[in-house]
């Protein structure tokens, strides 16, 4: 029989890994909305069954196989979250219109670094990354699990192979096909960029003042030549200096018209940009993830749901 005591015991032992745990869901589903789910759902399988724990393992490493378990099954029932850059080609004719947005479509979601624990972003940043979280979609779910588990949490292949119910040898090659279709997928480049947090901000300070500033000279002069451009639950996206501004020109006229807010998503610099309306009013936007490298940004990430703003810390409407 539990007690009140058992019950705070609990609580204080395994909440400090409530963030950690989040961050795995979310490299498993690509979804925060899901992640957050089964954080609870790990949460109340690892209460049931804590009268039975021995600290055989430890409580991290317990919770870790709890909440895999949780996201595998909740995977089986799951199609994977790409972003546009996922589905096709890049789009033509930058000047048109968009069509209509994909909601048929389950996007890859951002996830707010100010929800992930302070040293598991910078620990793992690379693992949280938008090119990372997106390429992971591409590979079945237990393959998945065993990639983060080994190349992220540092498990030992013993260790994964018990959570599977497989074998050393199966889990090593497994983890060798998973590394393999990530080659294919995504550049390695694009996987792996060394964090430079005072660099990121002056590029982000600029991308934010040539947006409110409507300066298209001082935004080209930050992207980087293959820059690609990308609005999920839009299926269009553009490549390139030529095609990325021809985009953004007409949308970006007006000196104050837009603000820009910076925040930060996935280890990655990113605004929340607001637009102003015809009764002057500024309403939210996009949040924007960028992508820097080598002093210049590299791809444009917009999500225009903006069911996840409040994650952000910012309003729908600026007053």
């Amino acid at each position: 029989m539990t007690t009140t005591t058992d019950r705070d015991e609990f609580v204080r032992l395994t909440d400090p890994y409530r963030r950690e745990l989040l961050a795995h869901c979310y490299r498993m589903l690509g979804s925060v909305d899901e992640a957050e789910d089964l954080v609870q759902e790990t949460y109340l399988r690892a209460w049931r069954s804590y009268a039975g724990y021995e600290g055989r393992a430890s409580l991290r490493t317990w919770l870790h196989r709890i909440a895999t378990n949780t996201c595998l099954t909740a995977l089986e029932s799951r199609v994977r979250r790409p972003l546009p850059t996922g589905l096709g080609g890049p789009s033509d004719g930058p000047e048109e219109p968009l069509g209509a947005p994909a909601t048929d479509v389950p996007w890859l979601q951002p996830l707010p670094d100010a929800l992930v624990d302070p040293a598991t972003v910078v620990a793992a940043r690379g693992s949280l990354r938008l090119a990372l979280v997106a390429a992971l979609q591409h590979l079945p779910a237990r393959q998945r699990a065993v990639l983060i588990l080994r190349d992220v949490l540092a498990w030992r292949a013993p260790e994964v192979a018990s959570l599977l119910g497989t074998s050393t040898a199966a889990v090593k090659s497994s983890l060798q096909r998973a590394r393999a279709r990530l080659d294919e997928v995504a550049p390695e480049e694009d996987l792996v960029v060394e964090p430079d947090g005072a660099a990121d901000r002056e590029v982000l300070d600029r991308y934010m003042a040539a947006f409110e500033n409507a300066d298209m000279e001082a935004l080209l002069g930050l992207l980087q030549d293959g820059i690609e451009l990308e609005m999920p639950p839009h299926l269009e996206w553009f490549v390139g200096k030529k095609d990325v501004l021809r985009f953004l020109r007409p949308r970006v006229h007006e000196k104050g018209g837009i603000r820009m807010f910076p925040t930060r998503a996935n280890g990655q610099p990113a605004v929340v940009m607001y637009e102003r309306g015809t009764d002057g009013v500024f309403r939210a936007h996009a949040v924007q993830v960028l992508t820097v490298e080598e002093g210049a940004v590299a791809r444009i990430t917009a999500f225009l749901d903006l069911a996840p703003l409040g994650r952000f810390g910012m309003p729908k409407v600026l007053s």
